[in-house]
């Protein structure tokens, strides 16, 4: 299905205390890397405006933190309807400003539906507990909302990213502030539009738009008690360095190079489509995608399907486009500087031809780099594009000391039908995501997305059960009613 792209241009404003304003800072216009045109413009919220929301926020979550848990699950059941209703309206406008294929932007959406999912349940799951410690007493814990939590996501998953702690966050009681990316914003607007409906209290679900000077705003207001931040390890790092100082609970999550180890025992054709879709879909923009392919041994049979597959895509309906231009050309930049550095391009994404009607927007195709030397930019930078460069390995223990030596951590991936060599690789990765026959291992609801080294900074995970520790904290309360005639020091 084609991405149907907005006919006019949308004001993308702020979404404060139930109502849609617009802030007074810098002028900001959204891009569609469809065509290139203008679908979108904003204006960026300055400190004083970023301070007043959050007050706001702050007052309105004391009132919900009283609210019983399974009535605030009401309303994210109602948010979970909404979205379903309108998922094709949602996935257009998403697909339209991040350059997405549709079905792509309808899985991203339909991901994030689950952690809702995963947060309904809540209720019924995240129940406390209580135990009788001695003759007389007891002891117990609660769940406590944090207060006010806030969220900056980035552009590549403008509502998959967002719904992995919208829902967690409010469930458990906070109060909830985003920034989405000033590259796409757009999605926001649906998605505040979507609570409001579901019967969110104003107040509760605060979104301002900026840059960098929201950002710091939101991170430097007293009443914001847990950050949340998706996106590249050096503004990752700044987030968690800036916010930890002022005492702050951080979990930002940072960039990744992923490997796939390719061994000759693996099923051809699961190996081809599972490593292809993996550093094409989302056109490579994303920090789960395959980035190096180590080939140990004689795996050229497969490299021809892994070809075979990703030379197939239709670009725009198969293969979204880059974000902005500027991209486009440091991807093309990096396959120069890669065949000149000695890589032979087995698949060339400098060719590719754009859409019919679509010149204008950000192209480039699937590209394979063979006989890439590890350390080099292409093995050992994140690109965030659609190419996969081939280090050739004599076996699996060269295969994990390159994938080991790389700074980052989200995953690693393993195609083999021994189940032995995949427990080698999933024992041996320094990742904290591996998939076995799997080239995008995204845990599913309960289990937690995150990884490890410099793909995250703080403690914990951002989605299922042990997300909840983040958002929320734990209250110990140990009762005795009265006193019993064999006192011991345990009652």
């Amino acid at each position: 299905m084609s991405v149907k792209l907005p006919t006019q241009v949308m004001n993308c404003q702020n979404f404060v205390n139930g109502a849609f304003v617009s802030a007074t800072g810098e002028k900001i216009e959204i891009v569609s890397p469809y065509n290139g045109k203008k679908i979108g413009e904003m204006f960026s919220t300055t400190k004083a405006e970023a301070d007043k929301a959050i007050e706001a926020a702050h007052a309105a979550q004391l009132l919900w933190a009283d609210v019983p848990m399974k009535e605030r699950t009401k309303v994210m059941f109602n948010f979970r309807n909404i979205l379903m209703r309108d998922m094709e309206e949602i996935t257009n406008l998403k697909c339209s400003e991040s350059g997405k294929c549709f079905d792509e932007g309808r899985a991203g959406l339909m991901k994030g539906i689950e952690v809702l999912e995963f947060a309904i349940a809540l209720q019924n799951m995240d129940l406390g507990g209580r135990v009788e410690v001695s003759r007389g007493v007891s002891c117990e814990y609660r769940r406590e909302a944090l207060g006010v939590v806030a969220n900056i996501t980035p552009f590549n998953f403008p509502a998959m990213v967002p719904m992995w702690t919208i829902p967690i966050a409010l469930t458990l009681g906070n109060a909830y502030i985003w920034k989405p990316s000033e590259k796409t914003p757009l999605t926001s607007i649906r998605i505040a539009a979507a609570l409001k409906e579901a019967g969110l209290p104003d107040g509760l679900f605060q979104v301002l738009q900026g840059g960098r000077e929201t950002v710091e705003a939101i991170i430097d207001n007293k009443h914001v008690k847990a950050i949340g931040f998706v996106g590249s390890t050096k503004i990752a790092k700044m987030v968690y360095d800036r916010g930890t100082l002022l005492g702050k609970r951080v979990l930002a999550l940072g960039g990744a190079k992923n490997h796939i180890v390719l061994l000759p025992d693996a099923h051809p054709e699961l190996a081809g489509v599972g490593i292809s879709d993996s550093f094409t879909g989302c056109a490579g923009q994303r920090c789960m995608a395959a980035s190096v392919l180590l080939a140990v041994g004689q795996v050229d049979e497969h490299i021809k399907k892994i070809i075979e597959r990703a030379s197939s895509l239709s670009l725009g309906k198969e293969m979204g486009a880059i974000i902005t231009k500027a991209q486009v050309e440091f991807l093309k930049g990096a396959i120069d500087r890669a065949e000149k550095a000695g890589a032979k391009v087995l698949l060339d994404g400098r060719k590719a031809i754009a859409p019919a009607g679509m010149e204008e927007g950000n192209w480039i195709g699937p590209t394979v780099l063979d006989n890439v030397q590890p350390g080099s930019e292409a093995a050992s930078i994140e690109l965030f594009g659609p190419i996969i460069s081939i280090v050739r390995c004599k076996d699996i223990s060269e295969a994990m000391k390159i994938e080991n030596s790389v700074e980052y951590g989200n995953a690693c991936s393993v195609f083999t039908q021994s189940g032995a060599l995949a427990e080698k690789v999933i024992k041996m990765a320094s990742t904290g995501m591996v998939g076995v026959n799997v080239g995008v291992p995204v845990p599913r609801e309960p289990f937690s997305f995150g990884g490890v080294n410099a793909s995250k900074y703080g403690h914990g995970d951002i989605t299922g059960h042990h997300s909840l520790d983040f958002w929320s904290n734990i209250k110990k309360v140990t009762i005795k009613w009265e006193k019993q005639n064999d006192n011991n020091w345990m009652s």
